[in-house]
């Protein structure tokens, strides 16, 4: 028998990671469903395996993706009870414990821009460097960067940034981390249309998914013919964080399953529009 693919969700109690975690139990995926809250991580699980789902194909683990000492405990589970990870999909989690959107998101304070980038882009490469070393045992790992039509370069008016984020044959992350530095200085300042930033109020959310899109690029370089690792934006989907605007999450979250599922042969180190390889520009 066919040993069954194990997949970790970030940020799966609602919305689109939800319906991610839907659908891939309903591939015969067993989902780790994380959150941050337990008890709403634990009442998601719930109702996802009352709807039929081969049972018990979601379980919940609690993570928060900015609590370094909450990280060790999710690999010493996923060690114990699946030996190997084969699919991690990476969702924002730009919520607070309640599940509701953190404070401070539109009006852009400095500390939530702080947040922003934790989350984004620090969070996201802490899950992602926990747990690669389980991704390597699969035989086919997969990363999913859930990203978004605001990550594309041409939202940077800086030239010299925007070619930088583009050579990834050069680029590194401690580059990366550089220009981070600079926009959070930048941000404090008030010199974002200065120093050719996207401005407010905006601005944190653009560049963590345009540093975001960086990252996948050069975890796909490094990982070449081991790791797919692939970003995706999932259109407009219906969830607080779009004010339940655009399409039904069931669509949305068809290019992230679509990109956890891809076969052995599939593409890394690209931009997917919904489930359509688009430029990173």
């Amino acid at each position: 028998m066919e040993e069954k693919r194990c997949a970790v969700v970030t940020g799966g109690n609602k919305g689109i990671g939800f319906e991610i975690c839907r659908q891939l139990a309903l591939n015969n995926i067993q989902v780790i469903l994380t959150a941050r809250n337990e008890s709403r991580g634990i009442e998601a699980v719930k109702k996802l395996n009352g709807l039929g789902l081969p049972i018990p194909n979601v379980i919940f683990h609690q993570l928060d993706i900015q609590d370094p000492t909450s990280m060790p405990h999710l690999v010493q589970f996923i060690k114990t009870h699946f030996k190997k990870l084969d699919i991690l999909a990476l969702l924002e989690q730009l919520v607070d414990e309640n599940g509701d959107i953190l404070p401070g998101v539109s009006e852009q304070t400095y500390e939530m821009v702080e947040e922003c980038l934790k989350t984004n882009y620090y969070g996201t490469k802490r899950v992602t460097e926990a747990l690669v070393p389980l991704l390597q045992l699969s035989k086919s790992p997969r990363i999913v960067n859930i990203t978004s039509v605001s990550g594309l370069l041409s939202h940077i008016p800086n030239d010299k940034f925007k070619e930088e984020l583009d050579d990834i044959d050069n680029l590194t992350e401690e580059r990366i981390d550089e220009m981070i530095q600079l926009f959070l200085r930048d941000s404090k300042a008030d010199k974002l249309r200065e120093n050719g930033w996207p401005l407010a109020p905006a601005s944190a959310y653009t560049v963590s998914k345009v540093f975001l899109n960086a990252y996948t690029r050069l975890m796909a370089k490094k990982f070449q013919n081991k790791i797919l690792v692939n970003c995706v934006h999932p259109g407009l989907v219906k969830t607080d964080m779009s004010l339940n605007s655009g399409v039904h999450v069931s669509e949305g979250a068809k290019g992230p399953v679509m990109a956890a599922l891809l076969p052995d042969d599939g593409p890394s180190g690209v931009y997917f529009d919904q489930t359509q390889i688009a430029s990173f520009k």
